[in-house]
């Protein structure tokens, strides 16, 4: 009970800050994931809907309702695959590139923040040990590689 009970309330607080952090940047934790996720991929930093969904594991109608909320801010456009038209790709704009770059330097600076209590070796057997229990319960989305 002390683990499971200290997980959710370490879950609560690190939301938390993550939040204000997003909020800072106009954003939300949804639209700050496709953004990083679209920065991730390679030039010219577009995927399909499906593979945002696969990389945020949510349904087609979050990504949708996400893609939707990005591209009404500029953030995002949606155009025809060439080769499929019954498929589309997805794009990170001038504005939506600027503005996850500025975002991300002050997302990772809030983990950090969050962290700074564990040393580097302690941070690793951490990581380590979590992802020993994701993959117990059948969570393997984790491609980090290992501590």
């Amino acid at each position: 009970m002390a683990v499971i009970g200290r997980l959710s309330r370490l879950s609560r607080l690190i939301d938390a800050e993550l939040a204000r952090t997003f909020a800072a940047h106009g954003l939300d934790r949804a639209s700050f994931d496709v953004l990083a996720t679209l920065r991730r991929s390679d030039p010219p930093h577009r995927l399909t809907p499906a593979e945002l969904m696969r990389a945020s594991m949510v349904t087609s109608g979050a990504v949708t309702q996400r893609l939707d909320r990005l591209e009404e801010r500029g953030l995002v456009t949606r155009t025809p695959n060439e080769s499929d038209g019954r498929g589309v790709y997805v794009t990170l704009t001038e504005e939506g590139f600027a503005l996850i770059d500025r975002a991300l330097p002050d997302h990772v600076a809030t983990e950090h923040r969050v962290l700074d209590a564990l040393s580097a070796e302690r941070r690793e057997e951490l990581a380590g040990t979590l992802r020993d229990l994701l993959e117990s319960l059948g969570d393997v989305t984790d491609l980090s590689p290992r501590a």
